[in-house]
């Protein structure tokens, strides 16, 4: 069974995820049934327009996530979790039998007043929500953990967005919406309980009371991470795509395809199912760590599968589809009539593609967000996160509302949000190229090979060590990137330094290239200062000892080097060996590397296989090669 699957059945994980889902259940459960209630029966509640209200409400719900969000981060670090949810979600059913007043009494402000209240809550629900997450899990669970919490929440958005809408509309409506409110509620209370204890991560720390200065603050703290605070970034323009594609599903689903309130809903749910997917998929697809590579690929797909929806929905247009049910004094097309038109089935599997990718996109991000913040200061970092998530969804309802009354159309929107995605991802991937690494790599070994890593858990999860293992191929140095969560400094023969797409990757990864004493002694001496720099500084070297790319497929003796980097600056040495790459694409047997295209390497399986580190004092070439040699068996 998959790990994030078997937390479901465990009392660290199961409460918070319930609690989590009635959560968001019942934000989306009343605050729906409140702008239906609004939309149709504004004129018994106030003289203004029912549009402008659903915006007023929209506004009063976001709202609190500005104002708040600083002080929530705070609290979250300053005090233990567990005891700061229960007190959430008592305040949640304090709120809720407040609304229920307002139902009886139908009390518009009173109603808005418990909307920007339930806005509060969340917002202090938020950062505790994903800074509880890494005090709860492992590392390799991390993933897994995400994946779970974000296809809930869209999930729970969905059927609460449903049910608060179907419910308001029921005779006694506003009677079962005050009940069911109040009973999930008093649920997400009672599954709170069974969270164990979080420990403070700050609990010395002064509050700070001024949201202003404090929400400055924080964003300041976040941007001091660069690789965190643009991760942030990347989520936050995350929410504004989503919100921009939402917000567009009633316009949508009347303009474009003549549908009723049933087609909103269909593009509701498909949206949210892609969502649930692309995060449930992303373990398996990330070998349960914390997998960047899979942002660009979401990406990708995020502007693809956007700009053909435009282009499908531009061609229903042009083809009168929607007018073809809304002429005067006919109904909108039922659902069945249109599920029977092609055209429909191209725009929804448009949706769940663009949402699964979505998955992809924002799972690895937030993952990263938890597993790179400092403890101590994790929880102030989601509240930052929250607080631009905010920015930019209010950005997308702002875009959205001028581009509308410009005259354009939702298709248009559409694609203008795709475009702007491509836009957005290329600026974050050129500030930070480790994402279109990792990208590349997890493509190496998802599509050309199938690896399977053993004992990856050899190499020290912090601090200086060096990694040596035999040379099979030219993608030698990649497979151990793929397989090793920390990043590593391989060091390289110069000339395959400069190779094209190899070079990209390489001076990424900050590789560090080496020539021979022969050819180049001051650029072989520059290599072995800037070993021992980033050896000093905590980080892990990678070296291939033979020196050279195997011609026959045996290891060739160890250079005298390795010896040289650890009498210098001794650490940990840590043996490997790679097992079924001769006969490759990327090796030389048969002749020149990459030339035969044809050769084995399709989804061809290949190992990586680690054995206890070697402290320095013991490490001589002799020994690594009696070590790598054993590993690798005769399996080159």
């Amino acid at each position: 069974m998959s790990t994030q699957f078997k937390l479901m059945g465990e009392r660290r994980f199961l409460p918070f995820f319930l609690t989590q889902f009635l959560g968001a259940f019942n934000d989306n459960f009343y605050k729906n049934a409140l702008v239906v209630l609004i939309t149709f029966q504004a004129a018994r509640l106030t003289e203004l327009s029912p549009g402008v209200l659903v915006n007023v409400a929209a506004g009063l719900f976001i709202l609190p996530f500005l104002l708040f969000s600083a002080i929530a981060g705070q609290l979250a670090d300053k005090y233990e979790k567990s005891s700061l949810i229960r007190w959430t979600k008592l305040l949640e059913i304090a709120l809720m039998a407040i609304a229920a007043l307002g139902f009886a009494t139908m009390s518009l402000p009173l109603l808005l007043a418990t909307l920007f209240l339930m806005g509060t809550q969340s917002a202090i629900f938020g950062p505790v929500k994903y800074a509880i997450l890494p005090q709860m899990l492992e590392e390799t669970e991390l993933v897994g953990g995400n994946a779970l919490v974000e296809s809930g929440t869209f999930l729970a958005i969905l059927l609460g967005t449903i049910a608060g809408g179907l419910l308001i509309e029921a005779p006694d409506g506003v009677a079962w919406v005050s009940a069911g409110t109040l009973a999930v509620a008093v649920l997400g209370y009672l599954s709170c309980r069974a969270i164990p204890p979080a420990a403070a991560v700050d609990p010395d720390m002064k509050l700070d009371w001024k949201p202003v200065s404090q929400t400055w603050q924080m964003i300041r703290f976040a941007a001091g991470e660069r690789t965190v605070f643009l991760s942030i970034l990347g989520i936050s323009w995350f929410w504004f795509y989503g919100a921009m594609f939402l917000s567009q599903f009633p316009g949508f689903a009347s303009t474009v395809l003549g549908g009723d309130e049933k087609a909103v809903t269909l593009l509701l749910a498909v949206f949210s199912l892609g969502i649930a997917l692309g995060s449930l998929l992303c373990e398996r697809m990330s070998g349960k760590q914390v997998e960047i590579g899979l942002v660009p690929f979401g990406s990708i797909g995020l502007t693809l599968f956007g700009l053909d929806l435009w282009w499908a929905s531009a061609g229903l247009e042009a083809a009168g589809f929607a007018a073809a049910g809304t002429e005067a004094g006919t109904a909108m097309r039922p659902l069945s009539e249109l599920l029977a038109e092609p055209a429909v089935w191209r725009i929804l599997f448009d949706l769940v593609m663009l949402a699964l990718c979505g998955g992809f996109f924002i799972v690895p991000l937030y993952a990263l967000v938890q597993s790179r913040s400092a403890p101590s200061h994790r929880s102030r970092i989601i509240a930052a996160n929250n607080i631009l998530n905010s920015l930019f969804m209010v950005a997308a309802a702002g875009l959205g509302a001028v581009m509308l009354a410009a005259g354009a159309s939702v298709p248009q929107l559409f694609l203008v949000t795709a475009l702007l995605n491509a836009a957005v991802a290329i600026y974050i991937y050129t500030l930070v190229p480790e994402f279109l690494l990792r990208f590349i790599v997890w493509l190496l070994i998802h599509t050309v090979y199938r690896l399977r890593v053993e004992g990856i858990g050899q190499v020290p999860e912090k601090g200086p060590a060096v990694i040596v293992a035999n040379h099979v191929s030219f993608v030698d140095a990649l497979i151990i990137m793929a397989a090793c969560r920390r990043p590593i400094r391989f060091v390289m023969d110069h000339r395959i330094f400069r190779w094209p797409i190899l070079s990209f990757i390489f001076r990424t990864s900050r590789a560090i290239p080496i020539a021979p004493a022969s050819e180049d002694r001051a650029m072989m001496e520059r290599a072995f200062d800037e070993v021992a720099r980033a050896l000093e500084a905590g980080e892990l070297v990678g070296l291939f000892p033979e020196g050279k790319i195997s011609g026959d497929g045996e290891m060739s003796p160890f250079r005298p080097g390795i010896a040289r980097i650890v009498a210098r600056t001794p650490v940990p040495v840590v043996p490997m060996a790679l097992r079924g790459l001769w006969g490759s694409f990327f090796s030389r047997k048969g002749g020149a590397a990459m030339t035969r295209p044809f050769r084995r390497g399709a989804f061809s399986r290949i190992e990586l296989v680690a054995d206890a580190p070697i402290e320095a004092a013991e490490v001589s070439p002799e020994t690594l090669y009696q070590r790598v040699a054993a590993l690798r068996g005769d399996r080159a």
